[in-house]
């Protein structure tokens, strides 16, 4: 039995919750059941604890009795929410594995791609692929960047692409629960985009609700992936009948997903559960994260680019809704890349099993 330590994000958002359930369940199939995994919050910031990233009193707990570590996944390197101190992580014993962190710019003001303000410093960045045994980075746009710095990187993906897989594990919805169509939000004053295209998105949304409504979804929602997301999504209800729905609780979240009738999404760990259930998707796209990891996985081409529409999605957004939606069943291309991206991620899985046996190994010689 083997215990690891995954350091990972936690915040407001419930899909950082989402790539963790999915990444847990595969290190169950390559550690088994009665592995022991330990949750870190990448940061403080959001937590009312002592320890969290890799710093001192972390690494110092870790090095007690982790076998292995793991970072990731998530925006860790977006939004430079990880906590890392150079000499605790120089004195980390146990492997280290970075799994599906992104790094990815944002559209500015011009509608040019442009770096955040916040982003993780390339000295940062190197030392802790440098203090890594495995890199396997989330998409393309990060692999580059990291590969540019002069860094051992590999492609990691995404965990949500396997939920499917997860599906039996989720708790069924009361009888008479009809999920109806989803509309997954992001505040527009959280999205980063020019002014111009963040005003667009409250009439890009009502679009929506209309279109689903005439292509026979009788109950359309407001998804939340985030409690803040809360106040701009009350607004639909009183003028358009349209409910808000948001939940922290991982479970319940996917399960509305995996019932609902479609999903419209702004969400990238929205539209990836859905693709991944088989559900009617339109994936809406505005950064260069959300771009390159759907470019990735085969689904970019059935995506909107929001900054690629001519000034308004709005149009694209009700022609896709009305003609069903992206439908991942249908599409054997992208079943087969998806599969193929597992075994990647589950070899990817079994070379760390491997270092983190050798580790346990040479602890018990000692």
């Amino acid at each position: 039995m083997y215990t690891l330590a995954n350091i990972r994000p936690f915040g407001h958002n419930v899909g950082n919750t989402a790539i963790s359930f999915a990444m847990r369940h595969m290190l169950y199939e390559v550690f088994g059941r009665l592995v022991t995994i330990i949750d870190y919050p990448a940061t403080s910031r959001y937590e009312s604890t002592a320890r969290a990233g890799l710093t001192k009193s972390t690494v110092h707990e870790i090095n007690r009795f982790a076998d292995g570590v793991i970072v990731g996944g998530g925006n860790l390197y977006e939004n430079n929410e990880i906590e890392v101190d150079p000499v605790a992580l120089a004195n980390l014993k146990a492997p280290l594995m970075l799994f599906s962190n992104s790094r990815g710019r944002v559209y500015g003001r011009n509608g040019s791609l442009e770096e955040r303000t916040d982003v993780i410093s390339d000295q940062k960045l190197k030392s802790l692929v440098r203090a890594s045994d495995i890199s396997a980075s989330r998409d393309t746009a990060t692999y580059n960047y990291i590969r540019g710095l002069g860094e051992n990187d590999r492609i990691g993906f995404c965990p949500t692409i396997n939920l499917n897989g997860y599906k039996s594990f989720l708790p069924p919805l009361p009888d008479s629960e009809i999920v109806g169509s989803l509309i997954s939000i992001r505040t527009p004053s959280l999205m980063n985009l020019p002014i111009s295209q963040q005003n667009l998105v409250q009439k890009h949304i009502e679009t929506a609700i209309y279109a689903l409504r005439e292509s026979g979804h009788n109950r359309v929602r407001i998804l939340c992936n985030d409690s803040r997301d809360l106040d701009f999504a009350v607004q639909f209800k009183g003028a358009f009948s349209v409910d808000p729905v948001y939940t922290n609780d991982v479970y319940q979240y996917l399960s509305l997903i995996s019932n609902c009738s479609m999903l419209v999404s702004y969400r990238l760990h929205a539209s990836l559960p859905a693709i991944a259930f088989n559900k009617p998707v339109v994936n809406i796209t505005y950064d260069e994260r959300a771009e390159s990891l759907c470019s990735d996985l085969g689904v970019l081409d059935s995506s909107i680019k929001m900054m690629d529409c001519g000034g308004d999605a709005g149009p694209m957004i009700d022609t896709l809704i009305r003609e069903g939606g992206y439908i991942s069943a249908d599409d054997s291309l992208r079943k087969g890349k998806w599969a193929s991206i597992h075994e990647d991620q589950i070899e990817i899985l079994e070379e760390f099993k491997g270092l983190v046996e050798a580790y346990v190994n040479l602890c018990r010689l000692a």
